[in-house]
């Protein structure tokens, strides 16, 4: 459903994401982690077309993005890290408004829209404006919104940004329940143990290049099943480990 090959960006003679082939299938949940400025915001803004890759393509859905941008996009659902909100609509103007970008109307997206909130607790918000939502409840509805016009293909940088316990467990149960229907997630995140409990398989990303990727088990291997994603991910990315910080604070 997602397929890179020899995706790369560049910024001048920066290159931030360099060559990176990945193939992502049907029914999978992806995780995508890399410490700060490894490249995986740049590589996800240009699976969802925001960015222009400087070589390399990008397919969703076997759909060549730059070819067929509105085709490739209508597959799509993108969940970014810093999400854009029209303030002066409601919550369920925004949900109608996200739908008619994808040409969807009626008393079904209707129905969603309402499923989506109810889901999330701001049903009783959804004829309040958005300026009035907190951040955890911003961050519901950009997750609701991705959901509403049934994409094949989601791909969400950050999820559990602003969101509370309960929240979380709600966004973890419905991203199971959607590849387990045949869907596929791309998942970048931070928040090493929820990849590992979620995931089916990882990459891991450092200085623009996939440093690994595989099942825990292949990650595992790898690593000469050495701990788990946490210890694989400091061993490849070259993390300062917890020793090293004693001398720091001893210095």
């Amino acid at each position: 459903m997602i397929r890179l090959t020899k995706l790369t960006k560049k910024y001048g003679t920066f290159t931030a994401v360099n060559s990176i082939d990945l193939h992502v299938p049907a029914g999978e949940l992806f995780g995508f982690v890399g410490p700060n400025g490894a490249g995986k915001t740049t590589t996800l803004r240009m699976i969802a077309g925001i960015l222009k890759p400087t070589a390399g393509t990008v397919e969703i859905a076997g759909i060549d993005i730059a070819k067929d941008p509105i085709a490739a996009k209508s597959k799509l659902g993108f969940i970014p890290d810093r999400p854009f909100i029209y303030e002066k609509l409601t919550g369920a103007e925004f949900l109608r408004f996200v739908a008619g970008l994808y040409g969807e109307q009626g008393k079904e997206v209707e129905h969603r829209a309402r499923e989506l909130m109810a889901l999330f607790d701001l049903e009783e918000w959804r004829d309040e404006l958005v300026e009035s939502y907190s951040q955890g409840m911003r961050q519901k509805l950009i997750v609701s919104s991705a959901f509403v016009h049934r994409p094949q293909v989601i791909v969400v940088d950050e999820p559990h940004v602003g969101l509370d316990p309960k929240s979380i467990k709600i966004l973890r149960e419905l991203f199971k329940e959607y590849v387990r229907r045949g869907h596929t997630i791309l998942m970048s995140t931070h928040t090493l143990d929820a990849a590992e409990a979620l995931c089916d398989r990882i990459a891991i990303i450092a200085g623009g290049k996939i440093a690994a990727c595989g099942t825990m088990d292949e990650l595992r291997a790898g690593a000469e099943n050495k701990g788990g994603l946490e210890e694989i991910f400091m061993r490849l990315t070259g993390q300062t480990a917890a020793r090293d910080l004693v001398d720091v604070l001893d210095a």
